[in-house]
């Protein structure tokens, strides 16, 4: 079955890598590990967005490295959205919800912090409007979206319900949202294949300096 793979980056990262010395993840490895043998994945589209440096000036440069090493794959295709970051008025929970023996008395903290907010914007639209574009043109047989967001629970009812396609399920999490598992043909767990499915460090490329793992990566 011809298959095509949406990924979700920043859910993946945050659901499933950050934390993990998994971060230095090959997805094309990952989704034909996570997926059965009959599916012959001919593309892997990424979802992201270049990160600030504002708080961490190495977040910009350890993407960088990954996305060379996301290049050398010929099957992924990257697609960016926006990545904004600002600082604004946020609203504290009041009382502090501190557990003993550290509660404070309701009205000892302020009720609100400054504080950065970052926001990615443009992803989760991008990889809807592909899912469904491509289901019409005929991409594939079968859709994969390795994701946990319910924004993207319409889009893959469409192409489920209304355009007759399957669309497995990628979960990064334990417990994936009801919904979303309700919508998808069928359900998959990743966490079993991110150790397996690491780029090796270094990866060589032809007439160029390999590309190395960020540390602690």
């Amino acid at each position: 079955m011809r298959t095509v793979v949406y990924i979700d980056g920043f859910n993946l990262y945050y659901r499933a890598l950050k934390g993990t010395r998994h971060k230095w993840l090959d997805i094309v490895a990952l989704s034909r590990a996570a997926l059965p043998s009959t599916c012959n994945v001919v593309r892997v589209n990424y979802y992201t967005a270049r990160v600030s440096g504002r708080t961490n000036p190495d977040s910009p440069k350890r993407q960088h490295a990954y996305l060379r090493a996301l290049a050398t794959l010929p099957e992924v295709a990257v697609h960016y959205g926006n990545f904004m970051m600002s600082h604004k008025w946020a609203g504290l929970v009041q009382p502090p919800n501190f557990k003993p023996p550290f509660v404070l008395p309701a009205g000892a903290a302020p009720n609100v912090a400054h504080v950065w907010k970052t926001e990615e914007k443009g992803s989760d639209v991008n990889l809807g409007v592909h899912l469904v574009r491509d289901a019409c043109l005929g991409a594939f047989d079968l859709a994969a979206v390795l994701t946990n967001d319910t924004d993207l629970l319409e889009p893959i009812r469409i192409v489920r319900q209304e355009l007759n396609l399957p669309v497995t399920l990628l979960t990064p999490v334990g417990r994936p949202a009801a919904s979303l598992t309700q919508a998808a043909s069928e359900v998959r767990h990743i966490k079993p294949y991110l150790g397996p499915c690491q780029f090796p460090d270094p990866i060589p490329v032809p007439d160029k300096a390999a590309i190395v793992k960020p540390a602690g990566w």
